[in-house]
């Protein structure tokens, strides 16, 4: 459980540290307000680890057999649309990796989104993160940035993000269902 709440407090410090780096307050003030709007006026989201699909031709169909596809997991986070319809979130999620052992992780998210349907939006994005993996570091935190993008109707979605990679390593889609409660 310390993992986990370290990665809560990490985050925004990280975000924080990159900021004042960069010697632009502006930018500072805008990830603060930012990350203070979702936190007070977002709605809460859940999360639900769905699969983990290990693309066909990177890897052997023995490596695939031995792969945990379906984790067991959960996640809770807090978005927030804006005007424009464009959707901001932080998260934490924890779930099996492929190797059946614990994940944990925690990030930023933003999202702009098509509404092909009265009740139905595609959506395109990033997620911003740091992740905590037993065979890095034995959970060493390290950051990573990855596309996202989203089919949903209403306040249900699916998401997926690509892990890219090369022979025998990566190439993953991870899937993973969300709910918004709220307004």
């Amino acid at each position: 459980m310390t993992t986990i709440s370290g990665f809560i407090v990490a985050l925004p410090l990280a975000v924080f540290a990159i900021a004042a780096a960069a010697d632009d307050s502006s930018w500072l003030d805008r990830t603060e307000n930012r990350l203070t709007d979702i936190y007070r006026t977002g709605n809460t989201e859940f999360y639900l680890p769905l699969h983990t699909h290990h693309l066909r031709a990177a890897y052997s169909r023995e490596k695939i057999d031995s792969f945990q596809e379906n984790p067991i997991g959960i996640g809770i986070g807090r978005g927030l649309y804006d005007g424009d319809g464009d959707w901001y979130g932080i998260y934490a999620m924890g779930f099996q990796d492929s190797h059946f052992t614990p994940l944990w992780m925690t990030g930023y998210g933003y999202q702009t989104f098509w509404h092909p349907g009265e009740k139905w939006k595609l959506g395109l994005g990033y997620t911003a993160f740091l992740m905590a993996r037993s065979e890095t570091g034995h959970y060493t935190p390290f950051p990573g940035i990855l596309p996202v993008a989203s089919v949903g109707y209403r306040k249900l979605s699916v998401e997926t993000s690509l892990i890219p990679g090369g022979k025998g390593y990566g190439n993953i889609f991870f899937f993973w269902g969300k709910y918004e409660f709220g307004e």
